[in-house]
């Protein structure tokens, strides 16, 4: 069995890659699409649409996108209702204002250029399941 087998299972969780750079979203798509379902756009027009097609458990954006600000985009998602996880990166950090990425409830926020090992551990965490909380009100 051993590292076959576990290497085998792939997990239903869907990832939205989006940025600019087509390799880095060739670089995440070869990383993840291992375990998880890809789904990779290179503008936030392309990610829209392609979320009206299909829901996602992970959002990865880039701050600088051509047509907008990825946190521009992350309020669009969440006001058509997507409440999931969200990593944002980018190469300039001073342009980001912290509040907006707590408001949005970014999950993990990551500066370029990126350890893909960090990356993909943050992934996989991000993606276990949330454990429900059960007590007395």
């Amino acid at each position: 069995m051993g590292r076959k087998a576990a290497a085998a299972e792939k997990s239903d969780k869907k990832i939205m890659i989006v940025d600019d750079d087509e390799n880095i979203r060739k670089t995440f798509a070869l990383i993840l699409k291992k375990k998880y379902e890809i789904a990779a756009a290179g503008d936030s027009k392309e990610a829209l649409s392609s979320y009206k097609d299909g829901q996602f458990d992970l959002l990865i954006t880039d701050y600088k996108l051509p047509d907008q600000c990825g946190l521009d985009l992350v309020s669009k998602f969440r006001k058509l209702g997507y409440d999931g996880e969200v990593i944002m990166i980018t190469a300039f950090p001073d342009l980001v204002n912290l509040s907006e990425l707590s408001r949005l409830a970014i999950s993990i926020f990551f500066v370029k250029p990126l350890d893909l090992d960090t990356l993909t551990q943050s992934i996989d965490r991000l993606m276990q399941p949330k454990p429900f909380l059960t007590g007395r009100f």
